[in-house]
């Protein structure tokens, strides 16, 4: 017989498994889920808010059609470490001639100590719309010495579970999006069907959002935390680290699609909250992200300025270590030198180097009269060079029976890995082609 008591509970079983299933998500979340959310970092923003501002929900398409794409391509790197136990870098250098490598690897400390550079400006930016009074300077230093301190110090376990929590600083954008009136059925037909005018200002704007979204930085930074965490779970040595199975293959693709899923839902939510509230209020020069969350309070009020703001220095703190990261990683898996968050810096001084070298200079170039717009562009011709040579390199390294056994690519991985290097070859021509002609 059905009474309120059994209904109460069933409901309380449910209650139980749902939770418990939320658990065991949230468990399978790592490396994946705090690369997708360093992808939407401040220069990122800057990107889709420019996108929004300019073409209004013409560009909203991007969000859906890009998120295959990286997933894939990220997927490949994260599966080429638990294969390998080794870093993009180190396969690499194993796989192919050195110059290569090193040509890749240089332009990449470039592209991410430019990219440093903007990220702080533009989160100091942010802190002085809520805090006006603060000085521009003393917050450029103070985030990226405290920034650079908290990577250096805090050991790889902790360290990681800050990461972790920095991804909610997304969802502001995501609340942004929901507090204001936008027209939903125009953002669902425009977020699914493409729209180019083949303009130069909107290739060039393309090209952008393709780059922050399909960035090295992220490649690097994939395979080497899917490491960290293989030897955070007691896989020290080189040798115990090769080969990997189903298991632990299925809960990475969770983590990886899931990241890339939700960098490319915060994509979505800001290019449709600029679209509906700066690009119909006529306001379409945005040059930075900062630009971008003050000129929200006359649509949409002060509230949707702070969230804005929020998710800027937030997204900041959370990319900024993996850009220096990366580079580390690239830096000291090509030269052979100790590389790891795991280690402390007087056991991997070179590594640590490299993460101090590039936030320093980040910092400088705030000061020594580098346009952070410039440094952006500078950023994105360096990603565009390097990103279609690493991304045939991930493809042919993913897809080798000899190095990755039974989890090879499948064939239509492999068509899609190869539209992604095309389509970036495409984007590193069109930068180059839209700066010069």
């Amino acid at each position: 017989m059905l009474t309120i008591e059994n209904i109460e509970e069933e409901i309380k079983k449910d209650s139980k498994i749902i939770l418990k299933d939320g658990e065991d998500y949230i468990k399978k979340l790592g490396p994946g889920i705090i690369t997708g959310a360093a992808d939407d970092d401040p220069s990122g923003i800057a990107t889709y808010s420019q996108a929004g501002a300019q073409y209004g929900t013409s560009l909203l398409w991007l969000a859906a059609w890009t998120f295959p794409l990286m997933a894939m391509i990220q997927e490949m790197c994260a599966r080429i470490a638990l294969v390998t136990g080794k870093g993009l870098a180190a396969n690499i250098k194993t796989a192919y001639s050195r110059k290569i490598l090193y040509f890749a690897t240089i332009l990449l400390f470039i592209a991410n100590t430019l990219n440093i550079g903007a990220d702080f400006g533009a989160m100091a930016k942010a802190v002085q719309l809520i805090f006006p009074g603060f000085s521009f300077v003393f917050l450029v230093i103070s985030i990226g010495l405290v920034g650079l301190i908290l990577e250096i110090i805090i050991p790889y376990k902790q360290y990681a579970k800050y990461l972790k929590w920095l991804v909610i600083s997304l969802f502001s954008y995501i609340a942004t999006g929901l507090i204001i009136d936008m027209d939903w059925s125009s953002l669902l037909i425009n977020g699914i069907i493409p729209h180019i005018e083949f303009t130069k200002t909107q290739l060039f704007l393309i090209t952008g959002i393709l780059g922050t979204t399909i960035s090295p930085y992220l490649f690097f930074w994939q395979t080497s935390q899917e490491v960290e965490a293989q030897i955070e779970g007691g896989k020290v040595t080189a040798k115990s680290r090769i080969g990997t199975n189903t298991a632990e293959i299925k809960e990475m693709r969770i983590d990886v699609w899931s990241g890339m899923f939700l960098s490319n839902m915060v994509m979505f939510f800001i290019i449709a909250v600029c679209a509906n509230t700066l690009f119909v209020g006529g306001i379409t020069d945005i040059q930075t992200a900062s630009d971008a969350a003050a000129a929200l309070t006359p649509f949409a009020g002060r509230f949707a300025t702070l969230l804005f703001a929020i998710g800027i220095i937030g997204t900041g703190l959370l990319a900024v270590p993996v850009l220096a990261g990366s580079t580390a990683y690239a830096c000291s898996e090509s030269l052979g030198w100790k590389e790891g968050l795991h280690w402390k810096l007087k056991e991997a001084r070179a590594f640590y180097s490299v993460i101090i070298v590039s936030v320093l200079i980040g910092i400088l170039i705030n000061f020594i009269g580098i346009d952070p717009i410039k440094a952006l562009i500078y950023s994105a011709i360096a990603n565009g060079i390097i990103a279609p040579v690493i991304i045939v390199c991930i493809v042919h390294i993913s897809s080798s029976k000899k190095v990755m056994g039974e989890f090879k690519n499948k064939k239509m991985t492999n068509v899609i890995g190869w539209i992604v290097a095309v389509l970036m070859g495409i984007t590193s021509i069109a930068t180059i082609v839209a700066l010069f002609v």
